[in-house]
């Protein structure tokens, strides 16, 4: 995984807390966090939807 780098952008997201709990054990229980799940998901949303961006933008989750 890439080392993060100068720019992040915050997300905030109001959930149900006991949705919360177990998506936070879930990510827990696989070794991941739940930024790197959701980061994920975005990446997947945009590519179902045939949304570009530009390669350079920033990704953690990117290991190049």
């Amino acid at each position: 995984m890439a080392k993060l780098e100068q720019k992040t952008a915050r997300l905030t997201v109001l959930i149900d807390p006991s949705k919360k709990r177990a998506f936070e054990s879930l990510c827990a229980a696989q070794d991941v966090t739940p930024s790197q799940v959701v980061r994920k998901l975005i990446r997947d949303y945009l590519t179902q939807h045939g949304v570009q961006w530009s390669p350079g933008d920033h990704d953690p989750d990117d290991e190049s």
